[in-house]
């Protein structure tokens, strides 16, 4: 999306776990990234569902696991690499919020993950984005019924 968003590579940095778990994620992740935007939507909310919000401590381990694996997505793909960290955190049990923006001065397009409200591991000026589109993490169906009820407890 916006070349001004790249991280440094460091190569070297993964495991052997890391490598196994992350590497088929950002195969994934890159072949998501090159559908429309409703249908990456669509895939990212049916694979978020029933998923607890991811923590930023989650989602900061899944992104550098990522970007470990992937010098595309250490580099300037902000789109694989938000769409892979997802991933690897839904693999996990959890999800973090997925987003993308836009900023008009000057004009940039990036996407991104948020974990408790904040952009994780993100440059500075990720707060000028716009947000355009954004799967979120939902409450499960039970935590719902436990919310409605008086006391937040079923009877």
């Amino acid at each position: 999306m916006s070349d001004s968003m790249a991280l440094p590579h460091q190569p070297g940095e993964a495991t052997a776990g890391q490598w196994l778990v992350g590497w088929p994620i950002t195969v994934t992740a890159r072949a998501l990234a090159t559908l429309p935007p409703r249908h990456i939507r669509t895939v990212l909310t049916l694979v978020s569902r029933r998923a607890r919000p991811a923590t930023y401590a989650e989602a900061k381990a899944a992104r550098t696991t990522i970007t470990s694996v992937s010098p595309q997505c250490a580099g300037p793909r902000c789109l694989p690499r938000s769409i892979a960290t997802a991933l690897l955190c839904r693999l996990r049990g959890s999800w973090p919020a997925w987003c993308v923006g836009v900023r008009t001065a000057p004009f940039a397009a990036h996407a991104w993950v948020e974990a408790e409200n904040l952009p994780v591991d993100e440059p500075p000026g990720t707060d000028s984005f716009r947000v355009l589109m954004t799967v979120a993490p939902r409450p499960t169906p039970a935590s719902v019924t436990r919310a409605a009820m008086p006391g937040g407890t079923l009877p």
